[in-house]
C-alpha cells in the first residue's frame, strides 16, 4: 500500500485500534496478556492502540486479534455506530 492510500484511511486505522483497546478491556486483558496469546511484543499492540500514532494492520494482523480476543472480526470493521 503506498502512502496516498494509508493517509486516505488513516482515521479508519485509528478506530480499529480504538475498537481493540475496548474489546481487550471489556476481556480484562492487559495489553501484555493480549500480545502474550498473540505471540507478539507488547509494543506492538501499543501502537495499534494509540489513536496519536498510525499503525497500518494487515487482514491476518486483525483476524489474530480477533482470534485473541474472540470477537467476530467485524466489529472491529464497523464504523457506522
Amino acid at each position: 500500500m503506498n502512502d496516498a492510500m494509508q493517509d486516505e484511511f488513516r482515521e479508519y486505522y485509528k478506530m480499529i485500534g480504538l475498537k481493540v483497546a475496548y474489546y481487550r478491556k471489556l476481556r480484562g486483558l492487559t495489553q501484555e496478556k493480549l500480545a502474550e496469546r498473540m505471540g507478539v511484543d507488547t509494543s506492538f499492540i501499543g501502537q495499534i492502540e494509540a489513536v496519536n500514532i498510525y499503525k497500518a494492520i494487515s487482514l491476518d494482523t486483525l483476524f489474530r486479534i480477533s482470534k485473541a480476543l474472540d470477537t467476530p472480526p467485524h466489529l472491529f470493521l464497523k464504523f457506522d455506530d
